[in-house]
């Protein structure tokens, strides 16, 4: 399994569950220092990554880029995939393609959370499921012209009412067309909703593609009450190898955040 931080440069997400600001040559700078093998960029749009910039500077701090965001989706433009309006869902999804595009360059995957939306009076949950569906199909077969999957994210009951487990979210991907959909494990979002996290990710076997490793308060490794040996104990028993990307609270600060991530990281999967 490889480590991964997140940067945020939305500056309507700011306070928000990111380690590092506003500030992406400081953040790679600073990952790149603490011997992190990738960085998760949460950009407000596909421009902000896909330039020669961040290409340079991934190259300068010999780092990965692990995913991209698009949050700035709904923080900034209030587009979801289940919006009841036709042009709406098609402006979220020319959205999340040009993310898509940004993170496809550097083989990186999409990440697609808050942008799913919920089911509300307007639209019933099957519909919302049926056009959540729609977007996913298309913009997963998108996605595989990069030979990255599209990274779907069950939320926590406050955050969606569509799908919050991760065997659910299983059941969900497997009636998709397409087969170029992986879950994000969040375990923040887990630590609400699932009954057991290690069970949970076990559930997920094949379908994970990414973990956002937090504790429970959601501040970094060990700064909470959840127990990770069994949770990385599961992740190895279903072959899991891809990122455990810090999305969590720069609590006290990000340098610590980070640092705390970092050594936890090291010292659960060693």
């Amino acid at each position: 399994m490889k480590s991964a931080v997140t940067i945020s440069l939305v500056r309507e997400a700011t306070g928000g569950p990111f380690v590092f600001w506003h500030d992406l040559a400081a953040g790679m700078r600073e990952a790149a220092q603490l011997g992190f093998d990738a960085v998760e960029i949460f950009p407000p749009a596909a421009e902000v990554v896909n330039n020669d910039e961040v290409a340079a500077l991934l190259a300068d701090h010999k780092l990965k880029l692990a995913a991209v965001g698009t949050g700035a989706g709904w923080l900034k433009h209030r587009l979801t995939l289940t919006n009841p309006d036709t042009d709406a869902r098609q402006r979220a999804k020319d959205f999340i393609r040009s993310i898509i595009d940004a993170g496809g360059r550097f083989g990186a995957p999409a990440i697609i959370g808050s942008m799913q939306g919920r089911w509300a009076d307007s639209v019933d949950r099957t519909m919302a499921l049926e056009f959540l569906s729609e977007a996913l199909n298309e913009l997963g077969e998108h996605a595989a012209k990069y030979g990255v999957p599209l990274l779907y994210e069950p939320l926590n009951r406050y955050e969606t009412n569509l799908i919050t487990t991760i065997a659910d979210g299983v059941s969900y991907l497997k009636q998709l067309k397409t087969s170029n959909v992986k879950l994000l494990a969040d375990l923040f979002h887990m630590n609400i909703e699932e009954v057991n996290v290690a069970e949970g990710l076990k559930a997920g076997a094949g379908f994970i593609g990414h973990v956002h490793f937090v504790d429970s308060n959601r501040r970094a490794v060990g700064s909470g009450h959840t127990d990770f040996a069994p949770i990385v104990a599961a992740l190895k028993s279903i072959n899991y190898s891809g990122y455990l990307s810090a999305e969590c609270f720069a609590y006290p600060d990000s340098s610590t955040a980070a640092r705390l991530t970092i050594e936890g990281i090291r010292k659960l999967t060693k």
